[in-house]
């Protein structure tokens, strides 16, 4: 396994589209805080130069940035799956080759998170009016999307190794993360004892988070983690398995 993760990383590293995208989110978040900057010297009274007001773009575009670790992931289950066979011949196991491009992909992205968290409260710390304990309410609003976020990221990844196509798998997406509560909300309205599961819903647990952040009133919680833990569990568990028995051509 060590020996195909080097491989997969050394392509990896090739991969302009990676660095392009790294660079290009880089870039969004240091001009809009740039644009809430400029905005504020040129007019006291705008009120959303502000820390809080910065974050809040972040906490509340969870399905913008699960597509951006759809890019990621793309890096190493897009056109490179047609690689698969190849080194299946060689006696690389399925079980190495779904592990080890998932290890990967994931690693470059939670890097780009982690120097995108730290841009971001870098800029909204030294350029903008600063509210009282907005890193606080920063940092639990995105610990609470951790889980939701890397739940879709696995999503990503099974749906790409079993060669579903993009269009399909943003669909499938957009229906977990943006309408899968409300969903849930109509079907088992009636039902007794279920009535309230939506609440357990990634696109609920998104909307509420990004509510108590605004409300000033986020902190750590458990449902989140536990969504989070039992979606990723379960995609992968029924995709490595789907993957080892899956046809290549």
């Amino acid at each position: 396994m060590i020996n195909y993760l080097k491989s997969e990383n050394y392509r990896l590293l090739h991969k302009k589209g990676l660095h392009i995208t790294s660079v290009i989110c880089l870039v969004l978040i240091a001009a809009a805080a740039a644009v809430l900057y400029y905005s504020g010297q040129q007019d006291q009274n705008f009120p959303y130069a502000t820390s809080l007001f910065f974050y809040s773009n972040v906490i509340g575009s969870g399905i913008l940035i699960i597509i951006v670790a759809f890019l990621f992931n793309l890096a190493l289950t897009g056109k490179d799956t047609s690689l698969i066979k190849q080194s299946v011949s060689f006696g690389v196991s399925r079980n190495t080759i779904f592990w080890s491009k998932l290890i990967l992909t994931l690693s470059y992205f939670l890097a780009i998170c982690a120097v995108g968290l730290l841009l971001m409260i870098g800029l909204g710390e030294n350029l903008l009016a600063s509210e009282e304990q907005s890193v606080r309410y920063f940092l639990s609003a995105s610990i609470n999307m951790f889980p939701i976020v890397i739940s879709g990221f696995f999503i990503i990844h099974v749906l790409k190794m079993l060669r579903f196509g993009e269009v399909y798998i943003i669909i499938t997406l957009l229906f977990i993360f943006i309408f899968s509560g409300d969903l849930l909300r109509m079907l088992l309205r009636p039902i007794s004892g279920l009535n309230e599961l939506y609440k357990y819903a990634p696109s609920t647990l998104l909307n509420e988070n990004l509510m108590s952040f605004l409300n000033k009133a986020v902190q750590f919680d458990y449902h989140y983690w536990v969504t989070g833990i039992v979606i990723s569990v379960f995609s992968l568990l029924i995709g490595a398995r789907k993957f080892a028995k899956q046809n290549i051509n």
